[in-house]
């Protein structure tokens, strides 16, 4: 088992492969670099084999497959990840990776938004969606994580063998973010710079529709694992109809003696019922929640075991 792993996720970087290989061989030449292409059609692969990286792949198309085949095939002491298109300086790597292995850190979270990012960035939209998913994650987890859709991170052994990637796209970022939150995990931020991507090389985000699945994946994500504070917020919603509509019947009720809406009064009722139902369904999620977060913090002892346990076999 390897120290420091670096992780580099790639497709279609040619013209910038061999650069960041050659700066993470000069920041941390103890590291294992590791390549993984998903469908590459140009020779990112031969180039990046060529400068010395461990060249691995995955069939499966999309950002999020590629973290799940590296987190299951790779053993490290602490993983190093960054996108392949040299946005990401490597000499933040040592300071990064210090954190997770002298001083407990489950994530270190690479901040571009406190640095250089919207004056680097000259997509407006991405500047805003950025802003947006902040603050949507730190208004409904309750966090102060600097950047959510950094590509620069570093994470723990027990946070890589215990994290479910379900996201296929780029939308993992904020996976990853939200599951340390809600699992209490140490979150340390490392401010880092941010470039732009050289002249011809083409981000593959799309503004739109990965920004759409982004924000599809928060509230997914806030649905299951704060699922009282969700659906209280629904109930609450449902309460508040029911009461606009029942209001009035009720008024003409004590001035008249007569119910003239009994189709308003019955809809109303229903409404109230399914708010009813709303908040006591959070109530019974809740407590599956919580024993799940039961579960997770005994898994993630089955992990610290398995670690020492291949950390001492590498010794022997």
């Amino acid at each position: 088992m390897t120290d420091l792993a670096i992780l580099i996720p790639c497709f279609n970087e040619s013209q910038t492969i061999e650069k960041v290989i050659r700066d993470c061989q000069q920041s941390m030449p103890d590291a294992e670099i590791y390549v993984y292409d998903n469908n590459s059609t140009d020779n990112t692969a031969e180039l990046a084999r060529a400068a010395g990286a461990i060249v691995r792949y995955e069939h499966q198309q999309g950002k999020g497959n590629v973290i799940r085949r590296m987190f299951r095939e790779i053993d490290a002491k602490c993983y190093l990840m960054l996108d392949g298109d040299d946005t990401y300086p490597p000499e933040y790597g040592p300071e990064m990776a210090d954190l997770v292995l002298h001083h407990g850190a489950d994530m270190v979270v690479g901040d571009r938004i406190s640095s250089t990012y919207y004056e680097e960035n000259t997509r407006p939209f991405h500047n805003f969606g950025n802003a947006l998913v902040k603050a949507c994650i730190n208004t409904l987890f309750h966090n102060n994580i600097q950047d959510i859709m950094t590509g620069h991170r570093a994470f723990s052994y027990r946070f890589v063998k215990a994290f479910p990637v379900l996201s296929r796209g780029f939308e993992i970022e904020t996976e990853m973010s939200i599951y340390a939150v809600d699992k209490n995990l140490q979150i340390e931020n490392v401010v880092v710079q941010y470039r732009n991507r050289p002249e011809g090389s083409e981000s593959k985000l799309n503004t739109y529709s990965d920004g759409a699945k982004v924000l599809l994946t928060i509230f997914r994500l806030f649905r299951s694992y704060q699922p009282l504070a969700f659906f209280s917020i629904l109930s609450l919603f449902l309460i508040v109809i029911a009461a606009v509509m029942f209001i009035p019947v009720l008024i003409t009720y004590i001035q008249t003696g007569l119910v003239p809406n009994f189709p308003t009064l019955i809809v109303s009722g229903f409404v109230a019922l399914a708010a009813i139902q709303s908040f006591f369904g959070g109530l019974i999620l809740d407590t599956i929640v919580q024993k799940d977060r039961q579960g997770f913090e005994f898994k993630l002892h089955q992990v610290e075991e398995e670690l020492h346990r291949k950390t001492e076999d590498v010794a022997l």
